[in-house]
C-alpha cells in the first residue's frame, strides 16, 4: 500500500503536466497490485488465490513498464526511476515468494 500511494503521488504530478492518460494507467496498474492480493485472499483454494497473485505480479510489471516510459519521457527523474524499479523488484519478489508458499 505504501507503494502504491507513491504510484499515486506520481500519477497526480502527471495529472499537473496534463498527462492524463499517462496518470490513468499508473493508477490502474498500482490499484491493481492490492485489489487483486485482496481479492485473491477471499479465495476458497490456494490455487484460486495463486492465480490472483500471479495477476498482482503482472501488475507489478505493468507499472515498472510505466516507470520507464515516465523516466524516458523525461517525466521522472533518473533517480527516481531506479528508487522505483528496485521497490517494485522487491515487490515481485515478495508476491512470488507467498505464491510459492501457498503450494
Amino acid at each position: 500500500m505504501a507503494l502504491n500511494n507513491e504510484l499515486f503521488a506520481i500519477a497526480q504530478a502527471l495529472e499537473l503536466k496534463r498527462q492524463f492518460a499517462l496518470s490513468d494507467q499508473l493508477r490502474r496498474a498500482s490499484l491493481s497490485i492490492s485489489n487483486n492480493i485482496a481479492e485473491g485472499s477471499g479465495s476458497d483454494s490456494n490455487k484460486d488465490f495463486s492465480h490472483f497473485l500471479n495477476i498482482a505480479r503482472r501488475s507489478v510489471f505493468e507499472c515498472a513498464n510505466m516507470i520507464y516510459v515516465l523516466a524516458d519521457q523525461k517525466m521522472i527523474t533518473e533517480n527516481e526511476k531506479i528508487i522505483f524499479l528496485d521497490k517494485l523488484t522487491i515487490l515481485s519478489r515478495k508476491i512470488t515468494n507467498f505464491k510459492t508458499s501457498l503450494k
